[in-house]
Formats: structure tokens, C-alpha cells, sequence
């Protein structure tokens, strides 16, 4: 019987050091060339067969088990975020205005932590495991492109898993069937109007009028034309008019994004925001400049997996401390994984007492989470491939 608690501990320090290296070098979407670098060199040294530069930077790692059977991807996403970090830690970033303040770190040293076990016990186990790591999951994206360049192919992958940290209590694995992420978009709005004197409006097509008519618009399409048991977000997160308080510009430029779990909403954005966009701007005699960027899908867990993920989960952290969380409306790329194949994606609690939250600049984790995540890819991977 494989011991996996103690191999995990036994190999904590090679992981915590992983994770404090890569911290160090956080880097933005398809510009992670340190990072790629170290993931694939770790990979080599393991005796896998690596792959690098799929969708620019992205990385594979193939475990080769030996015996004939099915084949399973442990996925961790590789890119950082904008943010100058202040958590004064003493591996923190030496990359100016980059940070890790999603835990991406994290998600790569379980992963290569995965890959060092795994590949211990590989004739335990049948099949192949590919260890992809994946650029630019903040955006544009790097999981589409790296699909596109064959990763689920050669062998033909059979499973997908992947993990994120969550604000939820420390020492608790999320585990939700169905959906669990939302599927986001972005867009671009320019009203065009008139400009003129602030004391002769009637002389003028105010364009920040016309966009405030807008936004109010968009937010009854909302409340009014959605069914309320179909949650949506639509947020306008800038708005930006104007240069003296007593002219009217002839120009409003607005920007945000929409949010929902349901696939055919998330088809029909465009139409109905346009619509409502044109019949305000026709209305009040202004023009627009209308811009949807599509962005990912609904991230959507495998039914059929949940109670093994759920069985592994229990075994890691005790059955109380395996929670079904709520959607979240954030999204996440490796839904275009899971439209392809069977998988799970699953939540790694780090919330302490006075801790900050994800995307923070002083975020950070008890790296005993680490060895937890470690843990259920082992567990995983021998429930899958056994």
C-alpha cells in the first residue's frame, strides 16, 4: 500500500524551494521565458519527454507509465499579475510591478511536485500522465492555443484536472459538480456625440448623458429580460468623459464585462447589448462604436468524476473539511480543457484569520497547502490510472 502522506513530506522541502523560486520570478501572459525555462529543465531531469515553446511559452511533460491504459493531464497555469508585491517576504518578486498574487506558484510546484513523486511510482500505475503548464491564463489565454497545437493528442488524454487556491478556510478542498466558474467577456464602448458650451445643451448631443441613459439600459436588460433563476453580472468597471467642468464633450468612452454560467446567455451577449446600445444612441441623435471580445467559456466539472475527486479529497483533508462551493462568477481557461474532456478542477483553501485575498499585492499562504494539492494529484492519479 503507497504511503502517499509521507512521500509528500518527504519531498516538502524540494517543494516549498520550488514554490519560493518561481515566486521569484513571476512574469506576465506569454512572456514567461524564466519560468518556462525552469519548469522544463526540472521536467528533463525527471526523464520525462518535455516539449516546449506550444503557444509561446507554454510547456508538456510526458510521464510515460509503462503499461498500456489511459491517459491523464495535470494541468497548472504559469503567468502573474501586474501588481507590485509588498508582502516583504524574503523570496518575494525581483521582477518590478510583477507579482504572483494569484497563486500560480503554487499551482506549478504541486504539479512538478507531482511529476518528482509520480515518477517514482510510475509502474504502480498504467497509462500516461502529461504535466501541462500553461501561459496567460489571466488573458488573452493560453489554454486554446496550446489545444490547438495538439496537447490532447499523441497520446489521446482521457482526464483533466487542475486546482486553484480560494478564500475559503485553510485546510479545506473545494470539490463542485457541474458548473463552477463563469463564462466572461469583455467590451468596449465609445458614444459619440456633440460637443459644445456646458451653458447651450440643446446645441449639443451630450455623450455623457447618452451613456449613463446606456448603462442604466443595460443593467433593466439585466433585471428585465433575463430569467432571475439565470444569475448574470454586467459591470461597467470605467467610464471616462470630459476635460473642464463647464464643457460638453463630444465623447464618452466606457469599458466592462459580462458575466454568466449559462452557455446560452453567454451566445446572445452581443446581440442584446447592441440592440439596446443603438436604440438609446438613435434615440438621442448620437452615434457609438460598439466592441465585444468574447472571452473564455463556463469552466464545467465532470459529473461522473465528483465522488472520486471527493473520495480523494476526504483522504487528504478529512471528509469534514471537503466543501461543494458556490459558482463563482470569475472564469478561468481550463474550461476550454474540460469542453474537451472529462475532468475536475477543484478549490485549495488558504484563507487564514487577517489574510488578504487573491489579487492583493500582500497576498500570501501557509505552504503546508502545497503538500495538500500534491497529495490529491497523487491520489487522483492513482484512482484514474490504477
Amino acid at each position: 500500500m503507497l504511503d502517499f502522506r509521507k512521500m509528500v513530506q518527504d519531498e516538502k522541502q524540494a517543494i516549498v524551494e520550488m514554490r519560493r523560486e518561481l515566486h521569484r520570478i513571476p512574469e506576465t501572459a506569454f512572456c514567461e521565458e524564466k519560468t518556462s525555462a525552469f519548469v522544463s529543465r526540472h521536467l528533463k531531469k525527471l526523464g520525462l519527454k518535455v516539449k516546449t515553446g506550444i503557444a509561446k511559452t507554454g510547456v508538456v511533460g510526458l510521464l510515460e507509465l509503462g503499461k498500456a491504459g489511459k491517459t491523464l493531464i495535470i494541468r497548472a497555469d504559469m503567468d502573474a499579475l501586474q501588481v507590485q508585491e509588498k508582502t516583504g517576504l524574503p523570496f518575494a518578486s525581483t521582477h518590478e510591478g510583477v507579482m504572483h498574487a494569484c497563486g500560480r506558484d503554487a499551482h506549478m510546484a504541486m504539479a512538478l511536485g507531482a511529476a518528482s513523486l509520480l515518477s517514482k511510482i510510475k509502474g504502480r500505475l498504467k497509462g500516461n500522465i502529461k504535466f501541462v503548464f500553461q501561459p496567460a491564463e489571466e488573458g488573452p489565454g493560453g489554454a486554446k492555443p496550446m489545444i490547438e497545437a495538439g496537447v490532447l493528442e499523441n497520446p489521446k488524454v482521457d482526464f483533466v484536472t487542475g486546482c486553484h487556491l480560494h478564500n475559503s478556510v485553510e485546510g479545506t478542498i473545494g470539490v463542485r459538480p457541474g458548473c463552477l466558474l463563469a463564462a466572461n467577456d469583455r467590451f468596449d464602448l465609445k458614444i459619440i456625440g456633440k460637443g459644445g458650451h456646458g451653458a447651450m445643451p440643446h446645441l449639443c448631443v451630450d455623450p455623457i448623458d447618452v451613456g449613463v441613459q446606456v448603462i442604466n439600459a443595460l443593467q433593466r436588460m439585466a433585471s428585465r429580460q433575463i430569467n432571475p433563476l439565470s444569475p448574470v453580472v454586467l459591470t461597467v468597471g470605467c467610464f471616462h468623459a470630459g476635460t473642464a467642468f463647464n464643457i460638453i464633450p463630444g465623447e464618452a468612452e466606457m469599458a466592462g464585462t459580462t458575466r454568466t454560467f449559462d452557455r446560452g446567455i453567454w451566445d446572445s451577449w452581443q446581440e442584446r447589448m447592441e440592440r439596446i446600445i443603438k436604440g438609446v444612441c438613435e434615440a438621442m441623435g448620437a452615434e457609438y462604436e460598439f466592441k465585444f471580445f468574447r472571452g473564455y467559456p463556463p469552466t464545467v466539472n465532470d459529473e461522473a468524476l465528483v465522488e472520486i475527486v471527493r473520495h480523494c479529497a476526504a483522504q487528504v483533508v478529512g471528509e469534514g473539511n471537503v466543501f461543494e462551493p458556490e459558482p463563482i462568477m470569475a472564469g478561468d481557461d481550463i474550461s476550454y480543457f474540460l469542453e474537451k474532456v472529462p475532468g475536475f478542477f477543484f478549490f485549495l483553501g488558504v484563507g487564514r484569520e487577517n489574510s488578504v485575498p487573491l489579487h492583493n499585492s500582500r497576498f500570501d499562504f501557509n505552504e503546508e497547502v502545497l503538500l495538500t494539492g500534491v497529495e490529491m494529484y497523487l491520489r487522483l492519479a492513482h484512482e484514474l490510472l490504477k
